[in-house]
Protein backbone atom coordinates (compact mmCIF):
# COMPACT_ATOMS: atom_id res chain seq x y z
CA UNK A 1 0.00 0.00 0.00
CA UNK A 2 1.41 3.49 -1.14
CA UNK A 3 2.03 5.69 2.02
CA UNK A 4 3.27 9.35 1.82
CA UNK A 5 4.78 11.12 4.89
CA UNK A 6 5.33 14.81 4.12
CA UNK A 7 7.54 17.20 6.37
CA UNK A 8 9.06 20.45 6.61
CA UNK A 9 6.34 22.93 6.92
CA UNK A 10 6.12 25.68 9.29
CA UNK A 11 5.85 29.14 9.90
CA UNK A 12 8.12 32.14 7.73
CA UNK A 13 7.72 35.50 7.33
CA UNK A 14 7.21 36.33 3.45
CA UNK A 15 10.29 36.51 1.27
CA UNK A 16 11.44 33.46 3.37
CA UNK A 17 11.79 29.97 2.61
CA UNK A 18 11.19 26.41 3.44
CA UNK A 19 12.40 22.69 1.98
CA UNK A 20 9.62 20.32 2.30
CA UNK A 21 10.45 17.05 2.38
CA UNK A 22 7.81 13.74 1.27
CA UNK A 23 9.32 9.89 1.77
CA UNK A 24 7.01 7.01 -0.05
CA UNK A 25 6.65 3.91 0.65
CA UNK A 26 4.68 1.36 -1.52
CA UNK A 27 5.96 2.26 -4.86
CA UNK A 28 9.09 1.70 -6.96
CA UNK A 29 9.68 5.35 -6.36
CA UNK A 30 11.74 5.92 -9.57
CA UNK A 31 9.17 4.68 -11.73
CA UNK A 32 6.38 7.35 -10.95
CA UNK A 33 6.36 10.86 -11.83
CA UNK A 34 6.70 12.25 -8.60
CA UNK A 35 4.12 15.77 -7.40
CA UNK A 36 3.32 18.47 -5.45
CA UNK A 37 0.28 20.03 -4.19
CA UNK A 38 -1.30 22.39 -2.02
CA UNK A 39 -4.46 22.95 -0.78
CA UNK A 40 -5.38 26.54 0.86
CA UNK A 41 -8.23 26.88 3.13
CA UNK A 42 -11.25 27.05 1.09
CA UNK A 43 -9.72 26.43 -1.97
CA UNK A 44 -9.27 23.37 -4.41
CA UNK A 45 -6.12 21.40 -4.36
CA UNK A 46 -3.68 22.56 -6.69
CA UNK A 47 -0.76 21.15 -8.36
CA UNK A 48 2.16 22.93 -8.01
CA UNK A 49 5.17 21.08 -9.33
CA UNK A 50 6.46 17.45 -11.12
CA UNK A 51 9.35 15.83 -11.38
CA UNK A 52 9.69 12.99 -14.00
CA UNK A 53 11.56 9.98 -14.28
CA UNK A 54 13.96 11.46 -16.01
CA UNK A 55 14.23 14.99 -13.86
CA UNK A 56 12.24 17.17 -16.29
CA UNK A 57 10.09 19.27 -14.15
CA UNK A 58 6.87 21.36 -14.59
CA UNK A 59 5.66 24.18 -12.33
CA UNK A 60 2.18 26.19 -11.68
CA UNK A 61 2.72 29.56 -13.17
CA UNK A 62 2.38 31.35 -9.31
CA UNK A 63 5.71 29.68 -8.21
CA UNK A 64 8.01 29.31 -11.41
CA UNK A 65 10.90 30.74 -10.53
CA UNK A 66 10.64 30.53 -6.81
CA UNK A 67 10.38 26.84 -6.02
CA UNK A 68 12.39 24.23 -7.33
CA UNK A 69 11.49 20.73 -7.43
CA UNK A 70 14.14 17.23 -6.79
CA UNK A 71 13.85 13.82 -5.98
CA UNK A 72 16.77 11.40 -4.70
CA UNK A 73 15.55 8.12 -5.95
CA UNK A 74 17.59 6.38 -3.39
CA UNK A 75 15.41 7.82 -0.73
CA UNK A 76 12.20 7.46 -1.86
CA UNK A 77 12.26 11.62 -1.10
CA UNK A 78 10.85 14.38 -2.98
CA UNK A 79 11.59 17.52 -2.20
CA UNK A 80 10.18 20.84 -2.37
CA UNK A 81 12.63 24.00 -1.93
CA UNK A 82 10.34 27.01 -1.05
CA UNK A 83 12.05 30.53 -1.57
CA UNK A 84 10.60 34.28 -1.77
CA UNK A 85 7.59 32.55 0.26
CA UNK A 86 4.50 34.88 -0.51
CA UNK A 87 1.12 35.12 1.54
CA UNK A 88 -0.69 33.12 -0.97
CA UNK A 89 1.71 30.19 -0.71
CA UNK A 90 0.09 29.33 2.74
CA UNK A 91 -1.54 26.30 2.35
CA UNK A 92 -1.45 22.05 3.40
CA UNK A 93 1.18 20.53 1.58
CA UNK A 94 1.10 17.16 -0.10
CA UNK A 95 3.03 14.99 -2.39
CA UNK A 96 1.45 12.29 -4.86
CA UNK A 97 2.66 9.85 -7.31
CA UNK A 98 1.67 9.30 -10.95
CA UNK A 99 2.19 5.54 -12.71
CA UNK A 100 3.74 6.43 -16.11
CA UNK A 101 1.32 3.26 -17.14
CA UNK A 102 -2.20 4.57 -16.33
CA UNK A 103 -1.36 8.30 -16.29
CA UNK A 104 -3.33 8.67 -12.70
CA UNK A 105 -2.14 9.85 -9.55
CA UNK A 106 -2.66 7.88 -6.33
CA UNK A 107 -6.12 7.99 -4.91
CA UNK A 108 -4.46 7.95 -1.17
CA UNK A 109 -2.94 10.80 0.38
CA UNK A 110 -0.52 11.73 3.70
CA UNK A 111 -1.41 14.06 6.36
CA UNK A 112 0.28 17.04 4.37
CA UNK A 113 2.64 19.17 6.07
CA UNK A 114 1.32 23.12 6.76
CA UNK A 115 3.14 26.07 5.28
CA UNK A 116 1.99 29.09 6.89
CA UNK A 117 3.71 32.51 5.59
CA UNK A 118 2.30 35.39 7.77
CA UNK A 119 4.60 38.69 9.03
Amino acid sequence: QVQFVESGGGLVQPGGSLRLSCAASGIIFSDYVMGWYRQAPGKQRELVATINTRNKTTYVDSVKGRFTISRDNAKNTVYLQMNSLMFEDTAVYYCNARSLYSGSWMGSWGQGTQVTVSS
